[in-house]
């Protein structure tokens, strides 16, 4: 794969319009953030608010990057958030080593993945894991954590 260069930093693209990715752009978008938001499914940017004032593509994210619609060349963050964890393993690599997206995040749902996201700089959240760690908090069993 060919690098491209940035031309400028000035949007978010995230990658999947379900609850958390819809939530992520109306949330970027009311602090005045250029988000593009991409899915398969076109019924999913209902879940974005009357109020969103970026871009939405319907179509397969890793499609899309490699065929650059999703203007990558100009994102200084991509956020991965769809339903697999294979896409968004690919989407963050791309996003990261092709189009040199300096903030990289994506979701993933096997912890197990998480070295591979590790490998190519790629921050992570896994819902499995911070559900297990707001347990323990809750239970008082986690590790101690410094008062501030």
């Amino acid at each position: 794969m060919k690098r491209v260069k940035n031309r400028k930093n000035d949007v978010t693209v995230i990658a999947g319009c379900g609850r958390l990715g819809a939530n992520l752009a109306n949330t970027l978008s009311d602090e005045g953030e250029s988000v593009i938001v991409i899915d398969k499914d076109r019924d999913s940017f209902r879940k974005l608010s009357p109020s969103f004032s970026g871009f939405f593509l319907v179509g397969d994210a890793a499609e899309m990057m490699l065929r650059n619609e999703a203007d990558l060349n100009r994102a200084h963050s991509v956020i991965a958030v769809t339903n697999n964890d294979n896409s968004n393993i690919f989407i963050a690599q791309v996003a990261k080593e092709v189009y040199q997206v300096d903030k990289v995040i994506a979701r993933l749902y096997e912890p197990e993945r998480e070295c591979v996201y590790q490998e190519f700089g790629i921050d992570t959240i896994c819902p499995a894991v911070l559900s297990a760690h707001e347990v323990e908090k809750i239970m008082g069993t986690g590790p101690e954590v410094p008062e501030s």
